[in-house]
């Protein structure tokens, strides 16, 4: 059993407002409740809160400490998890204008090391220690969702700073949790992830962020009430194949902390939350114009993502200059080299079926 005392004695949250409090609430309420934990579950999610307010603490004293509140602006990829983000992202990273918060920042962001540093050379062999956890926990995670130090990653990373990130739903089934989440005001997580790119510009202001997170979809509005200068890249997919591949991939996360997962309920609650999320993006999207919103195909970015690039640059009038695009060419001569396992699911697996999914997603 968690307990709230127990899990924040140890740190100093003076920044912890009411948002906090309920999320912090509600999470431990949800895991307690409806998660099912395997002992070794327990304690890794147990770790896990204890190591994000850990975070959050030093993050906290380290911007008060800053002089200027401003961050550059950010590119934000979005889409419906498992519709291609990842690889727009990836790809989108080749280019040294843009940067990404990498897996190991994520999880040691403080205190700053220099880059190339003995220092920041420890950090990245501690998160691959993690790593090594991880590998050994949920052996099959890399073939759906491949992770190293030296990657970028996305926000649901971030966000655990305020405690209001999916990853804890991916880890443990909590969906009174998740219900919350897709009902809460996030303008306080994305206070939060401002307060940490700004602390990570420290060690180098880049011209433009360049962020990935589906969870951002619903999110516009709390978005822009922090990035005014926000830009996003919506991908679309077809729900069908991407519903049934997040909840493969959530079915996997969970096998390695969890006594037995309910198959319908996470297809039936994955659904819902993305739906809430998609129809919130439907109402806040309408008045961005296309210099600051753009819609993309995953087909066309799977058919020829470099014409589909050339594209995106111009929408957004970023240069493109020859070292991205060589850069960027050899990342997709990489890929095709690189055999992957091919990731099984059906819908029926987790109760669903395509018209559902259609109809609920409003897809055609």
């Amino acid at each position: 059993m968690l307990e709230k005392a127990k899990i924040t004695d140890s740190f100093e949250l003076s920044d912890e407002g009411v948002s906090f409090d309920e999320a912090l609430e509600t999470l431990i309420h949800s895991i307690n409740n409806e998660a099912n934990l395997t002992f070794l579950g327990e304690i890794a999610i147990n770790f896990q809160i204890k190591q994000h307010l850990k975070n959050r603490e030093l993050i906290s004293r380290k911007y008060k400490t800053l002089k200027t509140e401003n961050v550059s602006p950010p590119i934000i990829v979005i889409g419906l998890p498992r519709s291609g983000t990842t690889f727009l992202f990836n790809l989108l990273s080749k280019d040294k204008k843009f940067r990404s918060p990498l897996f190991w920042e994520m999880l040691n962001p403080l205190p700053l090391v220099k880059n190339g540093s003995y220092k920041e050379k420890v950090r990245i062999i501690k998160s691959e220690g993690i790593l090594f956890f991880k590998e050994l926990y949920i052996p099959k995670l890399d073939d759906i969702h491949n992770i190293n130090s030296l990657s970028p990653e996305e926000c649901l990373l971030i966000k655990v700073l305020s405690l209001q990130s999916i990853l804890y739903y991916y880890m443990a089934n909590t969906p009174t949790y998740l219900d919350y989440l897709a009902e809460a005001n996030k303008r306080e997580s994305y206070l939060w992830h401002h307060k940490f790119l700004r602390v990570l510009e420290e060690n180098g202001k880049p011209e433009r962020w360049l962020l990935k997170d589906p969870s951002h979809l619903g999110n516009l509005e709390e978005i822009l009430g922090v990035y005014p200068d926000a830009c996003f890249i919506h991908i679309r997919r077809d729900p069908s194949e991407t519903l049934p591949s997040i909840c493969s991939l959530t079915k996997q996360v969970r096998g390695g902390f969890s006594k037995n997962i309910d198959l319908k309920e996470l297809g039936k609650k994955t659904l819902d939350f993305w739906a809430k999320s998609n129809e919130k993006n439907e109402s806040q999207k309408s008045s961005l114009p296309e210099d600051k919103y753009m819609s993309v195909e995953y087909e066309d970015l799977v058919e020829d993502p470099m014409n589909l690039i050339k594209d995106i640059y111009a929408n957004f009038s970023l240069e493109f200059c020859e070292e991205t695009q060589t850069n960027m060419f050899k990342y997709l001569d990489k890929g095709k080299d690189e055999a992957r396992i091919p990731h099984k699911y059906s819908l029926e697996d987790y109760g669903l079926s395509r018209g559902e999914v259609h109809n609920k997603l409003n897809f055609s």
